[in-house]
């Protein structure tokens, strides 16, 4: 009996996962991700790898590290469970000339060899797998002994992670998932990766969100970003304004404009880890 009681209490991440598929395949990430590239490009600068290093990009979305990383003439290899939006990195890439190779894959079961790269990245993506461990354990298998993981994650604090706590008030997660926000907490990254680590760095930085206004950072995201629109979706007409008003709310809390405009600076944790 205790038995059947732990199995029917574990998370469907099978499940879970098609969900978030569908919501991040929703509005049109990448007209969100293009805006975040600053913090693919100073984790690359943070990463500090050599030239013709192999690097694969976890969850890369529309490729902001993919991109960073193959700027500075790695061997990019750069994968998400979303067809989409590899396409949109592979329209960026070929756009600026860059070469990178484009891959389908799930960051819970990556289809690579143990030790294949010396260099495993993510930009807020790794950080929404469900299975929050298995993910972990696979960036560090497939990563060489002395190579690097590089990540970049939204913090719990920070503002992101406070936008996801609101609309999760109004349309709650899956039961049994843990927050992404996880991933930015310096003490759950020691007790996930300290086992495979020779030095773990967690320096904490901010991505300034710069919007002509709060109701356009809201109509923008409601449009493009998956969760928000899903969010929307669920709450209907009826829960439309008291969303709108929560999230106005919290805006105003973080925002440091007087002019009406929007400038809101928001905590994400950038990881370094060196595989022992």
């Amino acid at each position: 009996m205790n038995v059947m009681t732990s199995v029917s209490n574990s998370p469907d991440f099978t499940a879970i996962k098609s969900k978030q598929n569908a919501a991040w395949s929703s509005g049109d990430y990448k007209k969100i991700g293009v805006t975040l590239q600053i913090t693919g490009e100073e984790l690359a600068e943070a990463a500090n790898l050599a030239a013709g290093s192999r690097v694969l990009d976890v969850a890369a979305g529309n490729g902001n590290a993919t991109l960073a990383f193959a700027r500075r003439w790695c061997d990019v290899t750069s994968t998400d469970y979303v067809a989409a939006l590899l396409e949109g990195g592979r329209r960026r890439a070929n756009a600026e000339c860059l070469t990178a190779d484009f891959r389908v894959a799930d960051a819970e079961d990556l289809p690579f060899k143990d030790g294949e790269f010396d260099g495993v990245v993510s930009t807020f993506g790794v950080m929404f797998t469900p299975n929050q461990k298995l993910a972990a354990s696979e960036m560090v298998r497939v990563c060489r002994n002395g190579g690097k993981i590089a990540m970049a994650n939204w913090t719990s604090e920070g503002f992101i992670g406070a936008m996801f706590r609101t609309m999760g008030k109004h349309v709650p997660p899956p039961p049994g998932t843990k927050s992404p926000a996880l991933w930015g907490d310096r003490r759950w990254i020691g007790e996930t990766f300290e086992h495979a680590a020779g030095s773990i760095s967690t320096t904490i930085k901010q991505f300034n969100f710069r919007y002509a206004s709060p109701q356009q950072f809201i109509a923008f995201f409601r449009t493009y970003y998956g969760p928000m629109n899903k969010a929307f979706g669920a709450v209907g007409v009826e829960g439309e304004k008291a969303l709108t008003d929560d999230l106005l709310a919290l805006i105003d809390g973080y925002n440091e404009a007087a002019d009406g405009s929007m400038f809101v600076p928001s905590d994400y944790a950038e990881v370094i880890i060196e595989k022992a």
